[in-house]
């Protein structure tokens, strides 16, 4: 049947016309479960029954994460506390939305962990990511002005980076308990070698503190709450040039999305016959297996 409309024989034995437009609603909806969220936005704007249908709650339960209740809740809690901006128009979240609002709400960020965690899912295939700033992690000697800084870049999605100036033993470590969908996930080291800064309008990188990450490499690992450990090691001089770079720590997966699991994560370079500094860092991020933020810098051993 073509979009325009064809001719079929009515009761009384004379040809109409129908288009589009006359399709059930039902299965309109049952054409979009196959559809991406973009997507089914996109054809919404065909007619009225292909809007309603786009709107139906039985689409967009489709696309939603499998824990998505859990995850609303974080989000509703987030907007209670006034760490959410509620939607386009201003309008609170609420637990009772439709599910295509859920799905609206869950792609925004939500902050969580007094605002030093965030998690958010992805417009095009619901696959939820999580970022956990430098703020959330132990950070040996942070306090001590010597070694460690805090600088404020909007390079950040947390707005705020660490910076180490020079340092004896390197050590970074984080911890995060949460319910994910069910699925593979990587971890990565959202890092920068040098100090970026802008001045009148451009972007620069001091490189003046960067030095002792060509003597050793610098080891991550990853171990999970059931068992599940990853390990990598990169020279970071070696990526020194570029801009920030996410460092793949390693995978882990989920096979209950009910289960809360509890991932420690970690970086160091004790290597203490040299001191190494210049290093900025952000955050890290967890993001499903095989998924590359646009524009990222990704490195993989």
């Amino acid at each position: 049947m073509g979009a325009a409309g064809s001719s079929i024989l009515g009761a009384d034995g004379e040809w109409g016309e129908t288009s589009l437009g006359d399709m059930p609603e039902s299965c309109v909806a049952a054409v979009l479960l196959y559809l991406d969220p973009p997507e089914i936005c996109q054809v919404a704007r065909l007619n009225r029954a292909f809007r309603g249908a786009a709107s139906a709650d039985c689409v967009w339960a489709a696309k939603l994460p499998a824990n998505y209740r859990y995850l609303a809740a974080l989000a509703a809690a987030a907007d209670d506390e006034g760490r959410g901006d509620g939607d386009a128009n201003g309008k609170r979240f609420s637990l009772a939305a439709t599910k295509k609002e859920i799905y609206a709400r869950l792609c925004r960020p939500t902050l969580f962990d007094a605002g030093t965690k965030e998690f958010w899912i992805l417009k095009n295939k619901g696959g939820l990511c999580i970022s956990i700033s430098s703020k959330a992690m132990t950070i040996t000697g942070i306090d001590d002005r010597r070694y460690w800084s805090h600088l404020a870049t909007e390079e950040s999605r947390f707005h705020s980076v660490a910076y180490l100036q020079q340092i004896w033993w390197l050590e970074v470590d984080g911890e995060l308990e949460f319910c994910f969908p069910d699925g593979a996930y990587s971890v990565f080291f959202h890092l920068h070698l040098g100090r970026p800064y802008r001045r009148m309008g451009r972007r620069l990188c001091g490189t003046e503190h960067v030095h002792g990450w060509d003597v050793t490499p610098t080891r991550f690992q990853l171990t999970t709450s059931d068992g599940q450990q990853a390990t990598s090691e990169y020279y970071l001089h070696l990526y020194e040039q570029g801009g920030w770079k996410l460092y793949h720590v390693g995978d882990f997966v989920v096979s209950d999305s009910d289960e809360p699991i509890k991932l420690k994560f970690s970086m160091m370079q004790i290597d203490c016959t040299h001191t190494k500094g210049g290093l900025c860092v952000d955050s890290v991020f967890i993001y499903p297996k095989g998924y590359k933020p646009e524009k990222a810098n990704i490195v993989c051993e």
